[in-house]
């Protein structure tokens, strides 16, 4: 009961978070200046309402994801429940960011992402599986993982920003895209620390299934190990391309939706096939 409560309110927050950012990203001003760019908008939300409407739901989430991953047949890793805890790390990490750079525009365009995350954790449920029964080795594996997914996810959702950034830069007159989002290498540079962050995690995440796992190649692992190699892969030559050739831009933006979408396979496509096209745990 407590966890549904704490579900109806995270989504209610997040939702209330993304509405009050949402009303000046939907305004139709006017574009302004390349001056007035440089200096505060008085119609601007208040970042202040902004963080505590979505700080409020980012505690309701978590304690409705501990209601919904712990059941009384163990720990629940189903594809939804997962999904809830892999939003909840991403709302998570892009708020304390948010707290230095001015990022709530786009935080308010994934709140709604999250809730949803929360409503289908709430409404499906698959076999638990009990963590307790697994070796530490192995339970650190799949939370570095889900970790390293979640940070991963916003580079992919901030190499679609910098795309959109980047082309409406090329428009006249100036697309309103360039007042709501940060400067263009602000937000080139947080991806780049973001990919260092989440190519560590994943790093380490390969590491801990190495070590602890039995065999990473098992028929029902296989594809999950290829495929997490392959994105792990991609992100070293992009980021090595960044330090060695200065790969940015377009480029950049290529190389990491590629390094996600094999990632998004590994994870998300191997669960979904077992789960919810076979029905197996």
């Amino acid at each position: 009961m407590m966890h549904s409560i704490a579900s109806a309110l995270a989504i209610l927050f997040y939702l209330a978070a993304s509405a009050y950012q949402g009303r000046y990203l939907l305004r139709r001003a006017p574009a302004r200046s390349d001056q007035a760019l440089l200096e505060p908008d008085p119609s601007l939300p208040r970042r202040t309402v902004f963080l505590v409407l979505a700080g409020i739901g980012l505690v309701a989430h978590g304690i409705s994801i501990f209601g919904t991953l712990v059941t009384e047949h163990g720990v629940d890793l189903g594809f939804y429940r997962v999904s809830s805890l892999i939003f909840w790390f991403i709302c998570l990490i892009g708020l304390a960011d948010t707290l230095r750079r001015p990022l709530q525009n786009s935080m308010a365009l994934l709140l709604p992402l999250a809730a949803l995350s929360i409503l289908l954790a709430l409404l499906f449920r698959s076999p638990g599986v009990a963590l307790a029964r697994l070796e530490p080795g192995v339970v650190a594996h799949i939370l570095v993982s889900i970790l390293a997914y979640a940070v991963l996810t916003l580079c992919a959702i901030h190499a679609i920003l910098l795309a959109m950034q980047e082309h409406a830069l090329k428009r006249r007159p100036v697309n309103r895209l360039l007042e709501v989002l940060p400067p263009l290498q602000t937000m080139e540079a947080m991806l780049f620390e973001l990919l260092w962050t989440g190519m560590a995690l994943l790093s380490l995440a390969i590491l801990l299934g190495v070590v602890y796992i039995d065999d990473l190649f098992a028929q029902h692992l296989v594809h999950k190990t290829v495929f997490s190699l392959l994105a792990w892969l991609i992100f070293a030559i992009l980021l090595w391309g960044h330090h060695q050739l200065g790969w940015r831009g377009p480029v950049a933006v290529r190389w990491t939706l590629g390094g996600f979408a094999a990632l998004m396979l590994a994870y998300f496509g191997t669960k979904m096939v077992l789960e919810l096209i076979l029905h197996r745990t």
